[in-house]
């Protein structure tokens, strides 16, 4: 039988996703500050807590080191939380919960207890949210074995990447774009999955590999049109997952098309670019390659107030172009 499909928001589809599970599972659980009768600092819950309750629809207080031990504490003991971070950037205030003790506790006890916790991020620039509430640090969390790290860039896969965490036994940290919340695309409705660890070619290509996450993944596609019109022909590969990291995607899209270019919105300097830049260079596509991989990554400041500065301070489509431009036609 075919699945009807929807056009539903990037914020639709999360909910949608989170109301699935629920429904399924009555261990999975919503933690957060402002989620319940507010639903959510950008409205992604909605009228959850009508549809289960506050039992299961749960505001936290305003500690996201507190909340996050709370949630990571009720996955070790059986249930199945997902709790949101009002910004990502508020991530540095729970990585005691985060780092030591959901990302090793399955280690540290032998294999014997898993942690499997959700943990939401709306995390980017755009919005004039100023430096402490516009970063994108998924290489932070990236670092760190026993997390997986994902950038779902479409409605259709953040909702199968939920759907796919949420059963996932260990810690999934889900990076949701802010400018991606109002952007619809095809959906399918009842439960689905998407892999945590594959990539997906989006677009394919020649001459030149954009490997490109979350929302830099629509602006590479925007970007590889209007190379298109000049007779540059790009492939572009949404990454999709940071932790694990799909190599064999990547690699052989590099040997085919011998150039390769890597697009991401957190700061460049030991970004998830520098990450593929290195695998490339330690795999046997290095060989394949015509020309220096170029990272097109975040300013080396933090992300400015003012709405022309804040573009200026992360790649845009003309950005793009340029750098793919130059990247095939050997402008150094």
């Amino acid at each position: 039988m075919d699945t009807t499909v929807r056009e539903l928001s990037y914020s639709q589809a999360i909910q949608e996703a989170m109301a699935i599970a629920m429904e399924a599972d009555e261990r999975v659980i919503l933690m957060g500050e402002d989620i319940g009768v507010y639903g959510g600092a950008f409205q992604v819950t909605g009228d959850l807590i009508d549809r289960f309750g506050p039992d299961r629809v749960m505001d936290t207080p305003i500690s996201e080191l507190g909340g996050a031990g709370v949630a990571v504490g009720a996955a070790m003991t059986g249930l199945r939380p997902i709790f949101e971070f009002q910004f990502s950037d508020f991530a540095a205030l729970a990585m005691e919960q985060i780092v030591n003790q959901a990302a090793k506790m399955r280690y540290m006890l032998g294999g014997e207890v898993s942690v499997p916790v959700v943990m939401r991020f709306p995390a980017g620039s755009g919005t004039g949210a100023a430096a402490q509430h516009s970063q994108s640090l998924e290489a932070w969390l990236g670092h760190v074995p026993g997390l997986k790290v994902i950038q779902p860039a479409t409605p259709h896969d953040v909702k199968g990447m939920l759907l796919a965490a949420v059963a996932d036994p260990d810690p999934v940290m889900i990076f949701e774009h802010k400018l991606l919340y109002k952007m619809k695309g095809p959906v399918p409705e009842g439960h689905y999955t998407v892999p945590l660890d594959k990539a997906e070619i989006r677009r394919q290509g020649q001459d030149l590999s954009i490997v490109a996450t979350s929302i830099m993944v629509h602006k590479a596609l925007d970007a590889a049109e209007q190379l298109a019109e000049q007779g540059i022909d790009v492939e572009v590969i949404d990454l999709r997952s940071v932790r694990p990291i799909d190599k064999a995607t990547v690699i052989a899209s590099v040997k085919k098309t011998t150039r390769l270019l890597c697009v991401y919105e957190g700061v460049k300097t030991l970004g998830v670019g520098a990450e593929i830049s290195a695998m490339i260079a330690e795999s046997d596509a290095f060989d394949y390659l015509d020309a220096p991989i170029v990272r097109l990554g975040g300013s080396e400041t933090p992300i400015p107030y003012n709405p022309e500065l804040e573009k200026a301070a992360v790649p845009q489509v003309p950005d793009i172009f340029n750098a793919a431009r130059d990247l095939v036609r050997g402008v150094r």
